[in-house]
């Protein structure tokens, strides 16, 4: 079978911009950060204070008495952000449908808040049970189980587990399942909820996360900011999209990934090089049709003088006139779900010809030299942009967009 082209027909997102799209994109339009004080649990006994959460969001105005008390936060956010995508693409999950339908999504820590709180009643509180519901509500797979449930879909239902590539890869792989025919649709993204206390101190212990805020690229970063949400997308053969005259949003055109084969948790420049490469390589693009890079850009001084190497190994001279931002910047470090709601900030510029900013840029690093488009959304007209998700442990996953 010839390869299919693919079209995204449908955005979900929960974001610590906005509870939908719109709240989301109008937030990274005006630029305006998310980082503030941590609400939802008690941060006395934390070195740092600010992170981005999903405000606002009500479980029991999405879900029946009962149910949400089966579902960690997480997967909350997984299932209302895919609903919110399926009712946007206007796909009619037929029973036909739904046997060649895939649901791929990625997370990196699953339910650590229900574990953690499992913890709590087993060594804190010397409980002597756990929770009936501890097992399916901690498990990785939960956001997808219960989406594949949520619209009775019987095709592929997996999650995976790359730390922050996680929803890139699950994106990609969900890609190259429309586009070579072994499904016919797809429901795919990322979805974390990392605000629990072990969690927190554990990322403490690591002595990367920012007092402060987050600011990619900035000689004054001090380290990343932790963020939650979820985001999730429906592809399906652009033929078949057209067909039936829906909104498309843009084409997913490649997919790249790699690994370091390094260091568990320092970045090398190669890896990340080789991943943007293979996304361009998939696409059949020359690097020069590369408009927009949203970049990986945690603020970590690792991560971000790398990052700018890397997109000069792969691009040469065309890296001076990239456009490069950190969605970051605003919403956090979503950790699995971070390419997920970057996925969906990529695929509005492209729609939107509107760049979103890096937010919170002071001075520029000397080693971080590129066009960061600080601080303020710029007008461009862009035919094709990058979405980089670069993870601990060395793995590596670029995707590339296309304008619809």
């Amino acid at each position: 079978m010839a390869l299919r082209r693919v079209a995204i027909t449908g955005i979900g997102i929960l974001s610590p911009l906005g509870l939908d799209l719109a709240e989301s994109w109008a937030g990274l339009r005006a630029g305006r950060s998310a980082i503030g004080p941590i609400q939802s649990m008690d941060m006395t006994k934390m070195r740092f204070q600010n992170g981005a959460e999903v405000r606002g969001f009500d479980a029991a105005q999405h879900f029946e008495a009962g149910r949400a008390d089966m579902l960690d936060r997480f997967a909350q956010l997984a299932v209302v952000a895919a609903r919110q995508a399926v009712a946007d693409s206007a796909l009619q999950i037929t029973p036909q449908v739904a046997e060649k339908t895939a649901v791929i999504t990625g997370s990196c820590i699953g339910g650590q808040s229900s574990t953690d709180a499992g913890y709590v009643s087993l060594y804190q509180k010397d409980s002597n049970r756990m929770h009936p519901l501890s097992i399916p509500r901690a498990m990785a797979n939960a956001g997808a189980s219960h989406i594949s449930m949520e619209f009775g879909i019987r095709g592929p239902a997996f999650t995976i587990s790359t730390a922050c590539s996680s929803s890139n890869h699950a994106i990609g792989q969900a890609f190259w399942m429309v586009r070579s025919g072994q499904v016919d649709s797809a429901i795919t993204g990322g979805s974390e909820a990392p605000f629990c206390f072990g969690l927190l101190k554990a990322w403490e212990a690591m002595r990367v996360v920012a007092p402060d805020t987050c600011r990619p690229f900035c000689k004054d970063r001090k380290g990343l900011i932790l963020g939650e949400g979820a985001a999730m997308f429906v592809l399906e053969p652009l033929d078949a999209a057209r067909a039936r005259g829906a909104k498309i949003y843009g084409e997913m055109v490649g997919f790249g990934m790699t690994s370091d084969a390094g260091h568990i948790t320092s970045p090398t420049d190669e890896g990340p090089a080789r991943a943007m490469k293979a996304a361009i390589d998939d696409a059949q693009l020359a690097p020069e049709q590369i408009g927009y890079i949203n970049a990986h850009g945690t603020g970590t001084q690792n991560n971000d003088s790398m990052e700018t190497r890397a997109i000069k190994a792969v691009f040469g001279a065309h890296a001076a006139k990239l456009a490069v931002s950190s969605t970051k910047s605003m919403h956090g470090h979503a950790l699995g779900a971070a390419g997920a709601l970057e996925a969906a900030a990529t695929l509005m510029a492209l729609k939107e010809g509107i760049i979103p900013p890096t937010a919170n840029f002071t001075t520029a690093d000397p080693e971080c030299d590129l066009d960061y488009v600080p601080n303020t959304a710029r007008e461009a007209q862009l035919e094709y942009a990058l979405s980089n998700s670069f993870a601990f442990g060395g793995l590596n996953a670029v995707l590339a967009f296309r304008r619809g």
